[in-house]
């Protein structure tokens, strides 16, 4: 039995919800592989292993299935951003700080994410799953800075929101330049800017 009839056997022993999230880990590794101009249903399915007929079985083309894994990575990012901390400004730092960390601080991650983002202009579900997620992180991170006493909370959401982004980018780029731990301190030192002393 060849690899991809193994693949396909395993496969189609699984439930749905398995077969699914199968088929959302695939099309977030071809993105990320491949970039938006290889991502296919062919593409698709020769990763997952599966006929492109089950691609259609559980979504309705390709682009539902490219939104359903930009809420599945948007959700393992949200989780991974949900830290605790003793007091409000630790648990806002751990927050901001938790992109400087796997699983989100991945080159791959920056892959996808970037397909992602090319996709926000051209396809309004993407855009729309784009301004939700970005909303809920902005909003989590206004309750944080009100928690720790920052002032003007949604200006500073969204500066260090930027922050955050820019350095995570520059982090998964080129890990050379800075390190985690630099990526820190200086988002450490902007939200100092913000808070009341």
């Amino acid at each position: 039995m060849t690899e991809g009839a193994q693949k396909r056997a395993a496969f189609t022993r699984e439930n749905p919800d398995v077969r699914r999230q199968a088929l959302v880990a695939a099309a977030e590794t071809v993105l990320a592989r491949e970039g938006v101009g290889g991502t296919s249903v062919r593409t698709i399915c020769a990763e997952a292993g599966v006929s492109p007929g089950l691609l259609r079985h559980y979504f309705e083309g390709v682009d539902e299935l490219i939104a359903a894994a930009y809420e599945a990575v948007s959700q393992r990012i949200d989780a991974a951003l949900d830290a605790a901390g003793s007091t409000p400004r630790k648990r806002l730092l751990a927050y901001l700080t938790a992109s400087f960390a796997p699983p989100v601080l991945d080159p791959r991650l920056l892959a996808a994410w970037i397909g992602f983002w090319s996709l926000v202009k051209t396809k309004p579900r993407i855009a729309a799953i784009h301004a939700a997620s970005y909303a809920g992180f902005r909003a989590r991170l206004e309750g944080l800075l009100g928690d720790a006493g920052a002032r003007d909370t949604r200006l500073a959401a969204v500066a260090l929101t930027a922050t955050v982004d820019g350095l995570w980018l520059e982090l998964c780029l080129d890990p050379a330049t800075f390190g985690p731990d630099e990526a820190a301190q200086i988002i450490g030192h902007a939200l100092e800017s913000w808070l009341e002393r």
